[in-house]
């Protein structure tokens, strides 16, 4: 326990002052920090210092090689340090649109009427009656109000945002990028991907401060998260803080209007996530965007979902040099094998993607023309490794491929009618329609 203590003020630079008693032993940390640290006979709190330390006594390195300090002070300095440092950079995004002007009224109504009283309980008929008041209305012209809002963040200071391409998707609507300031620019959107629900914003202007990405391959289930965002389109950059639940998660979103889609590869948190949240950044404890929060689980507790900032960033990039969303496309649709859709299907393998059509009949499983047909994919295929990466649980396919470039040749290993075989396919840019 000393010889830990020694390697951790070491590191810390601390002044320790021991006293002891016949009941417990008090250590108090006199460090460069806010207060002091006190802690009565419990060996734990040393672990929590040096849980940031490797083996060696080495301060621990983060996925971007920084260094952290994770002792119970400084890790709640590091988050205040990071939302300080961040939230300049998050954006509200709210949409305006012309809607109806609706006036009501109301119109009293007898159903009955005096000849109905008079005829059936004659001359006399009853002395009071209660009328209906039927509610009316009529449109009266239009005006815009404000409709909805979302969540967005500057990636560089020349005015490019990062948000959800739910949270533009509507084009009879209008969007207004409003700063932690309190200052309004008007929004014009460059591009929108659909696959990944991603879009990309431009304000004018220059010297906006901005986030810059991390790599989140490197993530690790349990490293703590904090989400940024306009929490119930009310709340601007309200913080939340949690960890990677799991990785690499498929999931099928839906919004309001019945529009759904599946997203692959993405990031499970526990950090909350609230309607208004979208397209708001998740960021690590070095103050790293590392994924764009983009859903969350309907009937349960702090589990929401993010886009891995890897596939966020090569879109953005795209839109930067090209002025486009440009990307690599095979053509197929498919399904992540399971254990349970080997069972139900009597399957060879548990791992893979099994080229499959979509919910309509429309929605085929091989794009004619595209290159997967070029190669001979086939429905019910199941690819097995792409250059030789193995499509296991926690690998997507859709991520593999993403980051791949237009016009590169890339192994597939597919199971076809239950025999193995080794396809080559030349990937090709992808269609807008898509």
């Amino acid at each position: 326990m000393w010889e830990k203590l020694k390697t951790i003020l070491k590191h810390h630079k601390a002044t320790i002052i021991v006293s002891v008693s016949a009941s417990a032993l008090t250590v108090i940390i006199l460090a460069g920090i806010a207060g002091a640290v006190m802690w009565t006979n419990n060996a734990s709190w040393l672990d929590g210092i040096s849980s940031s330390l490797n083996k060696n006594g080495v301060p621990a390195i983060d996925s971007n090689g920084e260094t952290v300090k994770r002792d119970i002070v400084s890790e709640e300095s590091h988050i205040i340090d990071v939302v300080e440092k961040a939230s300049p950079a998050v954006v509200s995004i709210v949409i305006t649109k012309d809607v109806p002007i609706i006036e009501q009224y109301y119109q009293e109504f007898d159903p009955f009427g005096d000849d109905f009283f008079n005829d059936f309980f004659g001359n006399n008929g009853f002395r009071f009656r209660i009328p209906f008041r039927i509610p009316q209305q009529k449109q009266n012209g239009t005006e815009k109000r404000e409709v909805g809002g979302g969540s967005g963040f500057f990636i560089s200071a020349d005015g490019y945002i990062v948000t959800n391409k739910h949270v533009v998707d509507d084009d009879k609507a209008e969007y207004t990028v409003l700063t932690n300031d309190g200052k309004k620019y008007d929004a014009e959107i460059l591009a929108k991907d659909s696959t990944l629900d991603v879009a990309i914003l431009k304000v004018k202007g220059n010297g906006f401060p901005y986030l810059s990405f991390g790599d989140s391959d490197r993530l690790k289930p349990g490293q703590t998260v904090i989400a940024i965002g306009n929490a119930l389109g009310e709340f601007r950059n309200s913080v939340s803080v949690g960890v990677v639940s799991g990785l690499s998660r498929s999931v099928v979103a839906g919004d309001m209007f019945g529009k759904s889609q599946q997203l692959e590869g993405v990031i499970q948190t526990d950090a909350a996530i609230n309607p208004g949240n979208s397209g708001g950044p998740l960021l690590d404890i070095a103050g790293k965007v590392i994924g764009v929060n983009v859903a969350v689980s309907r009937g349960a507790e702090n589990i929401g979902f993010a886009l891995t900032s890897n596939m966020v960033k090569s879109i953005a990039d795209s839109v930067k040099q090209h002025g486009e969303i440009v990307r690599p496309y095979l053509g197929v649709r498919y399904i992540q094998i399971t254990e349970n859709l080997k069972k139900k299907n009597n399957l060879t393998v548990d791992y893979g993607v099994l080229v499959s059509r979509g919910k309509t009949p429309e929605d085929l499983a091989v794009i004619p023309g595209s290159p997967a047909d070029k190669a001979g994919i086939v429905e019910n295929d199941i690819i097995l490794e792409v250059d030789g990466v193995k499509l296991e649980p926690g690998k997507s396919f859709a991520s593999i491929i993403r980051q791949k470039g237009i016009g590169q040749t890339v192994k597939l290993k597919i199971l076809h009618k239950g025999s193995e075989k080794e396809v080559e396919v030349k990937l090709e840019k992808a269609p807008k329609s898509l």
